[in-house]
């Protein structure tokens, strides 16, 4: 397992949490997830936790996940995902976006990047029960209206 972070602070924690449990097979790496720190071809799985909609340049992130897996990699992420026009008012909002609100990229632009970056069989399935995590990250500003969580997925051709 391989762990990426552009933190000296939480790689430092990621190794000190391993170290605690006795996690010998793990390692964790300083980069960006717009340049992973990996060889082409040598992950079997890339997942990430609410990380993608706080990157500028998604389509990138996309291609190097696509470029660090193997053949029939799979792609799978659970992140935030717009389905709905995000008011100006979130979409400029500073908090909102370290929120993981407004970084939220719409489901069709998430499939055409995947897609585009060399992923197959693409999918973002919105879980509708986020809702209400929504509401409590953002109370009353109608975010949870045009915002959701979201499982994304895809395979690297074999």
């Amino acid at each position: 397992v391989i762990g990426v972070d552009m933190t000296p602070e939480m790689i430092a924690l990621a190794r000190r949490n391993a170290a605690k449990v006795g996690f010998d097979q793990v390692e964790f790496r300083l980069g960006d997830i717009e340049q992973l720190p990996v060889d082409d071809a040598s992950i079997d799985v890339v997942m990430s936790n609410c990380v993608i909609n706080l990157a500028p340049d998604k389509a990138a992130v996309f291609r190097e996940a696509c470029r660090v897996l193997a053949p029939g990699g799979r792609l799978a992420i659970s992140d935030m995902v717009a389905i709905g026009d995000l008011p100006a008012a979130i979409a400029e909002d500073p908090t909102a976006y370290t929120g993981c609100i407004a970084g939220a990229a719409p489901v069709g632009e998430l499939e055409r990047m995947i897609a585009e970056a060399g992923f197959e069989h693409v999918t973002v399935t919105v879980k509708a029960h986020s809702h209400d995590l929504v509401e409590e990250w953002s109370p009353g500003s109608g975010a949870a209206n045009v915002v959701a969580s979201a499982l994304i997925e895809g395979t690297k051709p074999a």
